[in-house]
C-alpha cells in the first residue's frame, strides 16, 4: 500500500519528481563526476525552451492588465510603488549583509596574498562584459525594433512595447480594434499552455544541473568557505523572516502558506539556480491568488532586474570577506560607500554574465583601497551561492506584486488566503440592482408552442 502511494506520489506530483531529480543528481555528480559534468545540457535546454516563452508572456499579460485595467493613470501609479519597494527592500538586504559580516567575520584569520591570485581568471568568468552606466541601463531598456526586443529576449524592453501597445489600445477603444484584445488573450492561453508542456521536463533539468555542479565543484567547497555560506545564508534567511512580518502586516498574507504553495516552483529554481525557469508559472499563480494582471505584469519582470535581494545579500556580504580576507579594515565612511555604489551597480545585473564579480569589482575599485584581484578568492564558492541568490530574490519579488499590487488595491485578498490555503476561491460577490431592476433568474420566459415539422 505504501509502495502504491509513493508510486502514484512520483506520478502526479511534479514536487515529488523535482526533490528525487535533485537528490540523484546530487549523488551522480558526487559518484562519477567525470560523467556528471557532461549532463549540463539538460538543465540549459530546459531553461532555453522556458526563455523563448517569457517575452511573450510577459508582453502578453501586460497588454490585456492594462486594457482590462482600463486606467493609463494607475498602471503609472503601480510602476513607482514598484520602485520605491524594490529600493526599500534592496537597500534593507545590504544593511543587513553588512551588519552580519561585521558582527561574524567570514574574512577574518585567512591572510589572503593578492598577488597570488589569477585575475584573469575573473575575466574569463565575466567573459569580458561590463555593468552599464545608469544612462546607458535606461536607454538599453528603449526597443530599437520590436522583434528584436522579442529575438533578445530583454525583458524591459518587451515590458516598455507593451506598456504603449497597452495604452494605445485604450486610447483607441476596443471598438476600433475589436479583434486585437481577444488574439492576445488567446496567445496568452496557448503560451501557458506551451509553459505548462516544457514544465514536464522539470525534473530532467535539476537532474542534470545538480549532477554537473556537484560533478564539476564537489562538495568541498562548503568546507572550505563554510563561515562564508553560513552567514549569507543565515542573512538570507533574516531577510526572508522580516519579508513574511512585512507581508502579513500589509496584506494579511502568509509568506510560508505562499512557499508551500509555489514549493514545486521554488524547487524548480533551486535545483535549476535560475529564476526565469519559473517566472511564466509564477506569474500564473499570483494572477491566480488575487493579484491583478496590471500588477503581475509589471512588478514581477521588473522586480528581475530591479529587486535583486539575494543578490545584494552577496554583495555586500562578499565585499567585507574580501576585505577582511585581505587584511583591509574599512572604516564606517568606506562601509557607508559600500552600500551606495551597491545600490547602483546592483541594479540591472540581470542577464550580465558574471555580473556579481563586475559589481564587486566596479565597488573594489570605487573604495580604492581593496585589491581588485582579490574578487577571485569567490570564484570557487560563487555557484553554491546561487541558490540563495534564486530563492531570496523569487520570493521577494513575489512578495513586492502582493504588496504594491495591496497598496494600489489591485488585490482581492479573500481570494489569495482561499488560494494560498488550498480552498477553492470564494465565488465572486453578486452585483447589487438598481432599484428596480428584476433579477434575471428571476424572469420567466413563457414558452412558445412548438413549430410543426421542427423534430423531422
Amino acid at each position: 500500500m505504501l509502495v502504491r502511494r509513493a508510486a502514484a506520489l512520483l506520478r502526479t506530483s511534479l514536487f515529488t519528481q523535482v526533490a528525487v531529480a535533485l537528490v540523484l543528481g546530487i549523488l551522480v555528480g558526487k559518484l562519477w563526476p567525470d560523467v556528471s559534468t557532461s549532463l549540463q545540457p539538460l538543465g540549459d535546454g530546459f531553461t532555453r525552451l522556458i526563455k523563448t516563452l517569457i517575452a511573450p508572456l510577459v508582453f502578453c499579460v501586460v497588454v490585456t492588465g492594462i486594457a482590462q485595467a482600463g486606467n493609463l493613470r494607475a498602471f503609472g501609479r503601480i510602476g513607482v510603488k514598484a520602485l520605491v519597494w524594490f529600493e526599500v527592500a534592496s537597500t534593507l538586504a545590504l544593511v543587513l549583509g553588512l551588519l552580519a559580516a561585521n558582527a561574524v567575520g567570514p574574512g577574518k584569520g585567512m591572510h589572503a596574498d593578492p598577488s597570488q591570485l589569477d585575475p584573469a581568471a575573473v575575466d574569463a568568468k565575466t567573459g569580458g562584459g561590463h555593468l552599464l552606466s545608469t544612462s546607458q541601463f535606461i536607454l538599453e531598456a528603449l526597443p530599437t525594433s520590436a522583434v528584436g526586443a522579442f529575438a533578445d529576449n530583454a525583458i524591459l524592453q518587451v515590458l516598455v512595447l507593451a506598456c504603449l501597445v497597452g495604452a494605445a489600445l485604450l486610447h483607441i477603444g476596443h471598438t476600433k480594434a475589436p479583434a486585437v484584445l481577444p488574439a492576445i488573450e488567446q496567445v496568452q492561453h496557448v503560451v501557458f499552455a506551451v509553459v505548462g508542456y516544457v514544465m514536464r521536463l522539470a525534473p530532467i533539468a535539476v537532474f542534470g544541473a545538480a549532477a554537473h555542479l556537484v560533478g564539476q565543484y564537489g562538495l568541498h567547497v562548503i568546507t572550505t568557505y563554510g563561515k562564508l555560506i553560513a552567514v549569507c545564508y543565515a542573512v538570507a534567511l533574516l531577510f526572508l523572516g522580516l519579508l513574511a512580518v512585512a507581508l502579513r502586516l500589509l496584506t494579511g498574507l502568509s509568506l510560508w502558506a505562499f512557499v508551500r504553495h509555489t514549493r514545486e516552483e521554488l524547487l524548480l529554481a533551486l535545483g535549476t539556480a535560475s529564476s526565469e525557469t519559473v517566472m511564466p508559472r509564477m506569474m500564473e499563480k499570483l494572477r491566480a491568488a488575487g493579484a491583478r494582471d496590471d500588477a503581475v505584469g509589471l512588478v514581477l519582470p521588473t522586480g528581475y532586474s530591479f529587486n535583486l535581494d539575494g543578490a545584494s545579500i552577496y554583495l555586500s556580504v562578499g565585499t567585507l570577506f574580501i576585505a577582511q580576507a585581505t587584511g583591509v579594515d574599512l572604516s564606517l565612511s568606506q562601509q557607508i560607500t559600500v552600500v551606495l555604489v551597491l545600490m547602483l551597480t546592483s541594479k540591472g545585473m540581470a542577464g550580465v554574465p558574471g555580473s556579481a564579480f563586475l559589481a564587486l569589482s566596479a565597488t573594489a575599485s570605487t573604495l580604492g583601497v581593496i585589491p581588485a584581484g582579490a574578487v577571485a578568492l569567490l570564484l570557487g564558492v560563487d555557484r553554491i551561492m546561487d541558490s540563495m541568490r534564486v530563492v531570496t530574490n523569487l520570493l521577494g519579488n513575489c512578495v513586492a506584486v502582493f504588496v504594491v499590487a495591496k497598496w494600489e488595491g489591485a488585490l482581492d485578498v479573500a481570494v489569495a488566503k482561499s488560494v494560498l490555503s488550498g480552498e477553492p476561491a470564494p465565488a465572486p460577490a453578486p452585483v447589487p440592482l438598481d432599484q428596480g431592476e428584476v433579477p434575471l433568474d428571476a424572469v420567466t420566459v413563457p414558452q412558445q408552442p412548438p413549430v410543426r415539422g421542427a423534430g423531422r
